[in-house]
């Protein structure tokens, strides 16, 4: 008999079985599923994987849309979900390995969710109650190597709890609530599918009070005087020092008093310098703030990203809260081999001639993983995203190392007629920190001129401006989940696919994210008839009590009990006002279809709207005027189209935001006779194209074209003629282009 590790995911499985193999790690296969056979010491081992939840909560005797329901169990993920069927090949191995086996090893992510994989494979596929534990938080041989000869004798059984009763707590709520929200829209004879959930509804909430903020906002006017000048071959802008007048008249007054002034006196100079620390390490939710700020990624997909860097070897696990680097890590060795890197050698250098290395550790911890650190592996094979993101991790590891940048700001204050101005600047006189992570920095460096009190400045012009306060800002995808970090709605792992989910719904859209009519009315509607829903305190309660499980201080069983009391309160509610919920949320369903399906005006006709539309061969914009107006244009197939609310610059024809896959949003006109979408090209290759005439109309000849889908060739007569080819099978165009002229 064999010990059974238990992994997460294959690349663990392989990482795990290289580490600990004495020889060479040997690869079978069950049914496409791969296994490892390896020896340790004295010790045959088998390594097998899951690929995520094999296991997933259903109710347990199912009752159509009735509400409520709280009798749950776990069920195989791939027999109930078509989705995951995949997973039914790696349960099955699972088992038929476990049977070879007398001890067992959990070795899957040591967080709530990677408890909760384990202990439900342990308990229905393996039959044992217990398991031994592997902890660790890189996928490095020494770190494996060191996890399994100090492994625990039992799981974790507060993350296994806590992690259970989040995933039974969601569950009722989720399935409850947004059953609830569904029925009641049935009630008003539209049938669309509606959710909310114990953080889903707090979120959107958050999002909407913002909105409304926005929309409630009243200006208050505010007045600024303004100075520029130069002084010494070199120009300033200084500002009144009350900054804001509220008054008009003061403003009007000052001005009117140095408007024609041509000279000025430096009345006095003030320098302070300050040490600017260096960034503290990467915890999982500073991650994806930084690298939506630095590099346009969207906090979702940083978390992937940083999960195939972590499976790969070459960061460290990245759903971590800590905010800390511990010196059992080895701060010079991971330094040393991130130095074999050609882009980090000469950084490294400096940074292990310091006597002493010492991180600048933030506040925040967490009990199962230090902060997001480069394990030094070399990357390899790495795509453009995983790339950068990783750069930047390795550059910050660096940073909390470094010295402290030393900073100066100069304040001068500029007399004029008693009235007095005053201009600042900073500027960085030792660098420290910002050497290493100086591609990420967004710092203003501004210099001034050396300047003595009783110096004269050259007055160029003095302005009045006439401002208005400005709305707070919606929030971004990064902003957000910064604020349900603050407010301890759902976890660091959760909350990017929470926000994820309300544009999926419908309920938010937009890069400054702006609610639906639905979303706005599906808030207030809750709110109205069931406010317990959109509680963010509620919500945050239970996360309080997830942690007391986690520390072993409160028993599961005790919190859903409790929810189920609370949940038992809000239906009942629901079901009284149904009715009435029903009818807001479909006539706010309604306009919101009609919004998102409005695409602008037509081009061809004075009353017409152009409308998304559904047809044969996809989506397409036609006007609502047909059949009287013909006018369509199609739309890329393949893509998440969204209305812009954009008219093109140069033809006047609406903008759309096409969004594909891994890919940056693009806003697009949807006229492919548009000026943008035409290639330049070279006089050979116009006169190669207007030897090739159209095959339909025998009288245009083809043109490059570049639209929404890409480079094409279209007829020069179109609209009358629409005949296109694709450039792919256009290659003797390309080689008689390239032929010399003759």
């Amino acid at each position: 008999m064999a010990e059974l590790i238990i992994t997460e995911k294959p690349q663990a499985a392989k990482k795990i079985a290289e580490a600990l193999a004495d020889g060479k790690a040997v690869k079978k296969s069950e049914k496409g599923v791969p296994y490892y056979l390896v020896t340790h010491g004295k010790k045959d081992i088998i390594v097998g994987c899951a690929v995520g939840h094999l296991y997933t909560l259903v109710e347990k005797n199912k009752a159509g849309w009735k509400y409520p329901v709280f009798d749950v169990e776990w069920v195989d993920s791939g027999s109930e979900r078509k989705e995951s069927s995949f997973t039914k090949k790696y349960l099955s191995a699972l088992k038929k390995l476990s049977k070879q086996a007398n001890e067992f090893t959990v070795a899957t992510d040591l967080d709530t969710e990677g408890e909760v994989i384990g202990l439900n494979i342990l308990r229905f596929a393996c039959k044992q109650k217990d398991a031994n534990r592997m902890k660790f938080s890189t996928l490095t041989k020494d770190d494996l190597v060191k996890a399994y000869e100090n492994k625990s004798p039992t799981i974790d059984w507060g993350l296994a709890n806590a992690g259970e009763t989040r995933h039974i707590l969601d569950w009722i709520y989720g399935i409850n609530t947004s059953r609830a929200l569904t029925t009641s829209i049935k009630t008003a004879g539209l049938f669309k599918i509606m959710s909310t959930g114990r953080v889903q509804g707090p979120a959107l909430k958050i999002i909407v009070d913002r909105e409304k903020e926005i929309l409630a906002f009243k200006p208050v006017p505010f007045w600024q005087i303004s100075l520029n000048g130069d002084i010494k071959s070199q120009l300033i802008e200084a500002w009144h020092e009350k900054d804001k007048f509220r008054d008009k008249k003061e403003a009007d007054s000052i001005f009117v008093k140095v408007k024609n002034e041509k000279k000025g006196l430096i009345d006095s100079v003030k320098k302070k310098e300050f040490d600017q620390s260096p960034p503290i390490p990467f915890d999982l939710t500073s991650l994806q703030i930084e690298a939506y700020r630095c590099l346009r990624i969207q906090p979702k997909n940083t978390l992937s990203l940083a999960q195939d860097l972590y499976t790969a070897g070459f960061i460290s696990y990245p759903r971590t809260s800590s905010q800390q680097l511990p010196k059992e890590i080895g701060y010079n060795k991971i330094l040393s081999a991130l130095g074999k890197n050609e882009h980090y050698t000469s950084l490294i250098k400096n940074l292990l001639s310091k006597k002493d290395l010492q991180p600048n550790n933030g506040k925040k911890t967490d009990p199962a993983h230090p902060a997001i650190y480069p394990t030094g592996i070399l990357p390899t094979g790495l795509k453009n995203e995983q790339q950068r993101l990783y750069d930047l991790i390795a550059r910050r590891f660096m940073a909390t190392f470094a010295e402290p940048a030393l900073r100066e700001t100069m304040t001068i204050k500029i007399d004029v007629k008693s009235e007095f101005f005053i201009t600042k600047g900073t500027r960085t006189k030792i660098k420290g920190w910002h050497v290493y992570y100086e591609p990420y920095l967004n710092l203003e460096e501004q210099e001034l001129p050396k300047v003595e009190k009783n110096d004269q400045l050259g007055i160029k012009k003095i302005t009045l401006f006439d401002k208005e306060t400005q709305p707070p800002k919606r929030y971004t995808q990064a902003s957000i989940i910064k604020e349900l970090e603050k407010k301890n709605l759902g976890t660091k792992a959760t909350r990017a696919q929470i926000v994820d989910t309300l544009f999926q719904r419908g309920y938010v859209s937009g890069l400054q994210i702006k609610p639906s009519e639905l979303g706005i009315k599906t808030t207030e509607t809750l709110e109205k008839h069931v406010p317990r829903i959109v509680d963010e305190e509620l919500t945050s309660h239970f996360e309080t009590e997830m942690d007391e499980i986690r520390e072993n201080n409160k028993k599961g069983h005790e919190v859903i009990d409790e929810a189920k009391v609370i949940l038992g309160d809000i239906l009942k509610k629901f079901k009284d006002d149904e009715k009435e919920i029903g009818k807001e949320l479909a006539d706010a369903t309604k306009e919101t279809r009609e919004r998102e399906g409005t695409v602008g005006k037509c081009p061809n006709c004075t009353d017409g709207t152009l409308m998304v539309k559904r047809g044969k061969f996809g989506m397409f914009a036609a006007c609502n005027k047909y059949p009287d107006c013909k006018t369509t244009f199609s739309l890329p197939s393949g893509a998440l189209v969204k209305v812009s609310e954009k008219v093109c610059e140069q033809c006047k024809h609406p903008m759309i935001m096409v969004i594909r896959k891994a890919k940056r949003p693009q806003e697009l006109c949807i006229n492919n006779e548009c000026p943008s979408k035409k290639l330049d090209m070279t006089k050979k290759e116009r006169k190669a194209m207007e030897k090739e005439k159209c095959p339909t109309c025998k009288e245009g000849n083809l043109v490059l074209r570049k639209s929404i889908y890409g480079e094409f060739y279209g007829c020069s007569r179109y609209p009358k003629c629409r005949f296109t080819k694709r450039i792919a099978k256009e290659k003797e165009i390309k080689e008689e282009a390239d032929k010399p002229e003759e």
